[in-house]
């Protein structure tokens, strides 16, 4: 064998070998960006998951906040005065009859 054919022998087999770097490289490229994308992907389920819950938080609060002037709204009222007035100071207007059991 002349040392022109090694030479194309190892030529070719360095060929072949850069060729399967190539791929080998495009390969764990591909895997990284896949990886990637899945994590993204459960990262951002469990965002939307949080955002639901909060929306949900947000909600309940508005409709406390609702509840509250509903109840500061009432409490400016005569009626509240008097069902206070008639619960804890036991008051009553002059001409109201009071029936009290004997239990």
């Amino acid at each position: 064998m002349s040392a022109q054919t090694k030479w194309r022998k190892a030529n070719r087999r360095r060929a072949h070998l850069g060729g399967w770097g190539i791929v080998l490289i495009v390969l764990a490229v591909f895997a990284a960006s896949t990886i990637g994308c899945l994590q993204l992907k459960q990262k951002n389920y469990a965002y939307q998951a949080r955002e639901e819950s909060l929306m949900e938080a947000i909600a309940a609060e508005q409709r406390r906040a609702e509840e509250i002037e509903e109840l500061e709204a009432y409490t400016k009222t005569k009626k509240y005065i008097e069902d206070v007035a008639k619960e804890k100071l036991g008051l009553v207007y002059e001409d109201e009859i009071i029936f009290k059991s004997k239990d």
